[in-house]
C-alpha cells in the first residue's frame, strides 16, 4: 500500500501545529487554501503528488514519512 491515509492526516496536523501555524497560514505557504488543508487533516481528501511534494518540502520531511511508509522523517539524499 502506497498511502496510509490516517497516518498522513495525523502527521500533517502534527507538523502544522509544531510550527504553530493555522490552516490558513499553511495554505498560503504552499499555494493552497484553508479548506484544502482542513480536508487533508480531516481525511476527506487525498493530496496529489504535487501537493505531497510541496508539503514534504515545506516541512523538510520525506514523502515516505508524510504518507506513513516510514517513521523516519529525514530525507534520504
Amino acid at each position: 500500500m502506497f498511502f496510509f491515509f490516517p497516518t498522513f492526516s495525523t502527521r500533517l496536523k502534527d507538523l502544522r501545529l509544531s510550527k504553530n501555524m493555522t490552516l490558513e497560514q499553511l495554505g498560503k505557504e504552499i499555494d493552497s487554501t484553508k479548506a484544502t488543508i482542513g480536508n487533508f487533516e480531516n481525511g476527506n481528501r487525498k493530496p496529489s503528488l504535487d501537493m505531497l511534494i510541496k508539503l514534504a518540502d515545506f516541512f523538510n520531511v520525506s514523502i515516505d514519512y508524510l504518507v506513513g511508509r516510514s517513521d523516519n522523517p529525514e530525507i534520504n539524499k
